[in-house]
């Protein structure tokens, strides 16, 4: 599902082996490679990961769906799983030969638009396409002045309970999803998720994976709600050298001081978190996905009929969605991730009439029946107009509490920063994965201070952005 996997941020690397490349810009025998006749036999290539539980045992009826509404068109999916996607797209982008869309974060997109490997959309879109899409989603497949391609969906980064637990804790949950709360508040509440047996902690008030792929999670998600949306201010300052950023660091070391959070977090993926939740080990955990919601259930349905592939020593647990506190007196804002259909093209330029087709098969893949489907497999918000009057007619189970709850966290969602040059934006995850995820390792193990990590990334970020390039507050 949405796993930190997906993200495609890692730098692009030659990779030895060899795997079987997907054709750049339309099959060599189309027609359409060396000709602008818009009615000219194409093909176009898709690398598409599980996205849902079901995405890719669809793939044959969305290819002859596209190829229904477009009789001169062919639409070729090869599949890829979350472990191998990136592996296979930098693969083929290395060798000239991408696919023509592949699906991935949208905060991969200034990794490849550096090496002029993406395919800029915003000529050829047409205007009825784009105002299928919601705004605020839309914005994010976009760097400086150039759209590449489509939004799948919009997903809230927040945190999960245990509806069981929140109550004996005496949290009014639906009041916090509808109001929010601040960390003070938080912090009080998780206390009471503790409990004791023997001397011993046996369920935690709150756990958040920190370990693995999810390093950059945590601290991420906190940021965006105490003042600090992007790494970059408006001005394009550097942020994470305010003095919020401080205060959220102290505040993740209390909550492990104060024993609401596992003095071994630093060890706790995303399974292992998950496992703890469904447990009983923990009230809270985080990152919370839409879908966890799903899971959940299907997991209570296994235990029901004694599945003997329900989590080992599982408890049936009702999943409420909960938003991130909000730190340091500022407003909370909503993480989100916007992950989608990305454009890209060769090391020769697509004609004009493949560049449309190209189009019209990311916006088939990210809007209408297929949209509605995945998403609402996903639990997640549909963002077209299209997808939502396809989803009328869809079953779906899911808690409306928690639906209204994402709703209302998606409408304070981080918006889109197209703004920042991807000069510095590398230069930000560089210092992100050089300094700021050891550190925060660091801190989370009790090997150093807050104030001593806090040091350590507004040194490096003088030395990154000079003096003049940070925020100083």
């Amino acid at each position: 599902m949405m796993k930190k996997k997906m993200r495609v941020l890692a730098s692009v690397f030659a990779i030895s082996m060899a795997l079987t490349t997907l054709s750049a810009c339309g099959g060599k025998d189309d027609k359409s490679a060396n000709a602008d006749d818009p009615n000219a036999k194409d093909t176009i290539t898709a690398l598409l990961p599980p996205v849902s539980a079901n995405f890719q045992d669809r793939f044959k009826d969305m290819e002859k769906q596209f190829n229904e509404k477009y009789p001169n068109l062919t639409l070729k999916i090869e599949p890829a799983s979350w472990e191998d996607m990136t592996q296979k797209l930098d693969t083929q982008v290395n060798a000239g030969s991408p696919p023509d869309i592949a699906f991935m974060g949208s905060d991969g997109i200034s990794k490849y638009a550096q090496n002029d490997m993406l395919m800029d959309i915003s000529d050829v879109a047409t205007e009825d396409m784009l105002k299928d899409y919601d705004p605020a989603p839309l914005e994010y497949m976009k760097n400086g002045k150039g759209l590449y391609g489509f939004p799948a969906y919009m997903e809230a980064h927040a945190i999960g309970g245990n509806k069981e637990y929140l109550e004996k804790a005496g949290i009014d949950y639906k009041k916090v999803q509808k109001e929010g709360w601040t960390f003070d508040e938080f912090r009080e509440a998780i206390k009471k998720g503790v409990v004791t047996e023997n001397g011993k902690t046996s369920r935690y008030g709150f756990v958040f994976a920190t370990a693995g792929v999810t390093s950059k999670d945590y601290l991420g998600i906190l940021v965006k709600s105490a003042g600090m949306p992007a790494a970059f201010t408006k001005d394009l300052k550097y942020a994470y050298t305010s003095k919020n950023f401080l205060e959220v660091l102290k505040d993740i070391r209390v909550m492990i001081d104060d024993g609401s959070m596992p003095k071994e977090l630093s060890s706790i993926d995303a399974g292992k978190r998950w496992n703890m939740f469904l447990t009983g080990q923990t009230m809270i955990t985080g990152k919370g996905l839409a879908v966890f919601e799903r899971s959940a259930k299907l997991n209570n349905e296994k235990l029901k009929n004694k599945d003997d592939s329900a989590v080992k020593g599982s408890i049936p647990v009702e999943y409420v969605v909960l938003p991130v506190p909000s730190f340091a007196g500022a407003e909370a804002q909503a993480s989100v991730a916007v992950d989608g259909y990305v454009t890209f093209q060769g090391t020769k330029d697509p004609t004009a009439a493949h560049k449309a087709n190209v189009v019209k098969a990311a916006n088939f893949l990210s809007s209408g029946e297929i949209a509605a489907t995945t998403n609402n497999e996903l639990y997640v918000a549909q963002i077209t107009e299209s997808g939502r009057k396809a989803a009328e007619s869809m079953p779906s189970d899911r808690d409306p509490d928690n639906k209204a709850a994402v709703e209302a966290m998606l409408k304070t969602a981080v918006p889109a920063r197209p703004d920042i040059p991807t000069d510095l934006g590398a230069k930000a995850i560089k210092l992100e994965d050089e300094v700021i995820v050891p550190k925060l390792q660091a801190l989370i193990a009790g090997e150093i201070t807050p104030e001593a990590m806090y040091e350590a990334v507004k040194s490096a970020a003088v030395q990154a952005f000079g003096e003049d390039g940070i925020v100083k507050d």
